[in-house]
């Protein structure tokens, strides 16, 4: 499902005493969140942050917020997950948000049979993994090249070539 305001990191911390916060990003690269003027504090795009200034640091993105100048005032946003707007977002051809597939139809590219649905993504670190579940079982599968053939979120379609074993039912 395609929304409007998405999930793009959670505010875990403090950096300083003049009211820097220290955000854990959900996002491939902690130097993605630093092109924002603004966040958000909820879903439906309330609770709007204006970013005065942002930088990665280690793990994390220091963001510095208008009016929050201490760090009891920072302190209150810990825990808060911050949202983006999808129209402050240029992806490149052929990108997607994870969010946006979740839930999509999951098609094999040779038979188009219907594999199952789209459930959740794992990230590992050197691939993601989708989980695609069927009548109640679920499928690991290695989101590479040689698997994704084409996602379609606004169709919500995904089609891929499974790994031999995946979807067999064999020992």
């Amino acid at each position: 499902m395609i929304k409007k305001f998405l999930e793009t990191g959670k505010i875990v911390g403090t950096h300083g005493v003049r009211g820097m916060v220290r955000v854990q990003p959900w996002c491939d690269d902690g130097e993605f969140l630093t092109g924002f003027k603004c966040v958000y504090t909820d879903s439906e795009g309330k609770g709007k942050l204006k970013i005065l200034n942002a930088r990665p640091h280690g793990n994390v993105v220091l963001m510095a917020i208008d009016g929050v100048n201490s760090i009891e005032e920072a302190e209150r946003l810990r825990g808060k997950i911050i949202f983006i707007n999808r129209k402050d977002v240029k992806l490149p051809e052929g990108r997607y948000f994870i969010s946006d597939i979740l839930g999509a139809t999951v098609y094999d590219a040779d038979t188009n049979e219907v594999l199952g649905k789209l459930s959740d993504v794992s990230e590992t670190g050197a691939n993601d993994v989708w989980h695609i579940t069927n009548n109640g079982k679920k499928y690991l599968v290695p989101a590479i090249a040689d698997v994704i053939v084409e996602a379609k979120p606004e169709e919500e379609r995904v089609v891929i070539r499974p790994l031999k074993g995946i979807f067999d039912d064999e020992n």
